[in-house]
């Protein structure tokens, strides 16, 4: 009887005890999450100002070098940096008539040099506070660096204002004191106070503890370089379509008398001619993505191929010779099929025919899908190849004990194992079907055909290159864009109905 009473009572204790603890590991957690909120606004704050700095060095408005009337507007702080002769290329007169000294673009351009490694080694701060304490300690050294630096460049750009401000002829130079500057100092000094801030709130770290970075911030690093690539090179070039809304010639410059509102999106489709000669343009354009679409299993089946090869010698050396064509310019290519079909080449030398196989306008479209398969093959072959090595062996060997041949184990492991990948690159593929390159067609085209060689990518560079018609030709470039855009969603949901598979 006593067992059956003092058993309850224990167990009631045990349980007190660690409701106890859990509510004192609570609190702890919570004073914890208290301290660290307001830490993490502050670090949250400082990165996005970083960042916000470091992409700003590519916008010609906020160009702190833009302190004369002598500097190009569409110069950005990176390459009034990186380029002496870009950022003097309207100063040559300039100079040889007196008007401003050389010494004072030589003071500039070091002030925008210093500028620009300022605010890369202050982005470069932000990102070292990703990792434990000590790492952000670190952080707050480096930032400080940046900061000298950042007053330093700008100072010496501030300097070289007042030489142009007390310039020989003060009408020409037009010395104006860059907005930039200013835009600059505010966030240096942001970041000033945000830096101090982190050090008041990081405590102070041990003395063996190591520098660490968590996984998934060193992922986050790893892959930034490539994040800021594909900003400059995809993204910072659409602000090039604010030229569709100006009557704009290359050498002029965009002002309020220029705009034309919609003009030139209105002219895209009211004008016959060039409504004919976007349809023959699309005609040309989809036929060659529908060819290059329907062959898109070539690679796949010649990556299946090659991995059968038993011979590993035999197999490098075709997977090497059909892989360096890739590598090749169109320019080349260009040049050996002139040595093969032209009317005194290879075909006709040999076999004695005449006539030139390479100009004529007969099969255009399949013979630009043969050199593009002939180029493209064995480097497309390489993905398939690496998701040939992913399949799991005992998948093989399973099949094998079944009875299944070679060509049945392909059937029935190998090709199922490739079709998600094959599903993603014909996904891409569908997306960029407006999208088919400029090089061969432009390396191979000529007059006689022309009519079915010039696709869409070829047609804009044609209007605006040679015709100089930039505005209507940025407007078909944006509408390639967008359509490209939507058939990319279209695609992916058709993708999801059927194969309950998305890239998105």
């Amino acid at each position: 009887m006593g067992k059956d009473v003092s058993e309850p009572t224990t167990y009631s204790v045990d349980m007190a005890r660690e409701k106890e603890l859990e509510n004192q590991v609570l609190t702890i957690d919570k004073k914890k999450k208290k301290t660290k909120e307001p830490a993490g606004v502050v670090y949250a704050v400082h990165r996005i100002t970083a960042l916000l700095m470091f992409f700003l060095i590519f916008i010609p408005g906020l160009n702190p070098a833009k302190i004369t009337a002598l500097v190009s507007k569409n110069l950005s702080l990176f390459t009034s940096a990186v380029s002496y002769s870009r950022l003097t290329e309207n100063v040559g007169r300039g100079f040889r008539k007196g008007w401003v000294t050389e010494e004072a673009f030589q003071l500039l351009f070091v002030g925008a040099i210093i500028t620009l490694i300022a605010i890369v080694i202050v982005s470069a701060g932000a990102c070292i506070n990703l990792g434990n304490n000590k790492c952000k300690r670190l952080s707050f050294l480096v930032n400080i660096v940046g900061l000298i630096l950042l007053t330093v460049g700008l100072i010496i750009i501030s300097k070289a204002y007042g030489e142009m401000k007390n310039a020989a002829n003060p009408a020409k130079v037009q010395a104006e004191f860059s907005s930039g500057i200013w835009f600059y100092a505010i966030l240096g000094g942001i970041i000033l106070i945000l830096t101090i801030l982190e050090f008041v709130f990081t405590p102070i770290p041990a003395k063996k503890m190591k520098y660490e970075i968590e996984t998934k911030y060193k992922l986050f690093l790893m892959f930034l370089p490539f994040a800021i690539l594909a900003f400059i090179f995809c993204y910072l070039p659409l602000w090039g379509w604010r030229y569709s809304f100006f009557d704009y010639k290359a050498g002029d410059e965009l002002t309020s008398k220029s705009f034309v509102g919609f003009k030139w999106f209105k002219y895209l489709f009211q004008n016959s001619a060039t409504r004919a000669e976007l349809v023959r343009v699309l005609r040309n354009t989809l036929a060659m993505s529908g060819l290059g679409i329907l062959t898109s299993w070539i690679p796949l089946a010649f990556a299946v191929f090659l991995t059968e090869i038993k011979s590993k010698k035999f197999k490098r050396v075709v997977q090497t010779f059909t892989t360096i064509p890739n590598f090749i310019s169109w320019i080349l290519v260009y040049t050996v099929a002139i040595a093969i079909f032209s009317t005194d080449g290879f075909i006709n030398t040999i076999f004695g025919s005449t006539g030139n196989h390479l100009m004529g306008d007969n099969f255009t479209w399949l013979k630009m899908l043969a050199w593009g398969i002939w180029k493209g093959v064995g480097w497309g072959a390489i993905i398939y190849i690496a998701g040939i090595a992913g399949i799991d062996k005992q998948l093989y060997e399973a099949a094998t004990v079944d009875g299944a041949g070679r060509f049945q184990r392909i059937w029935h492991v190998t090709i199922p194992g490739l079709m998600p990948t094959f599903m993603v690159m014909l996904l891409l593929s569908v997306a960029g079907m407006l999208s088919n390159g400029l090089d061969q067609y432009l390396v191979f085209g000529n007059a006689s055909n022309m009519n079915h060689m010039e696709v869409l990518d070829l047609y804009v560079y044609h209007l605006g290159f040679g015709g100089g018609s930039i505005p209507l030709s940025t407007v078909i470039g944006m509408a390639k864009s967008l359509v490209s855009v939507a058939l990319l969603f279209m695609a992916n949901g058709i993708s999801k109905m059927v194969r309950k598979e998305s890239i998105i």
